[in-house]
């Protein structure tokens, strides 16, 4: 019986460390497209995320269906 025990711990044990090294690599995996994106951002002259400008695609939307969708 009591080789039942360790075993179970040990399953246990190496489960945990399994999905320890897992977390640790999608976090890893995270910062690291952030990195990438941020870099690019940068280099292109923008913010990341891209912020939306006040108005500028929803008055475009209100002209055109206020016009029949634009198709005059």
């Amino acid at each position: 019986m009591k080789s039942d025990k360790p075993d179970k711990a040990r399953r246990s044990s190496l489960r945990e460390i399994e999905l320890e090294v897992l977390d640790e690599g999608r976090e890893w995996t995270r910062q690291r497209l952030e990195q990438r994106l941020q870099q690019e951002a940068d280099r292109q002259g923008g913010v990341f995320p891209p912020q939306r400008t006040k108005g500028a695609s929803s008055a475009k939307r209100e002209d055109a269906t206020s016009h029949g969708g634009g198709n005059d």
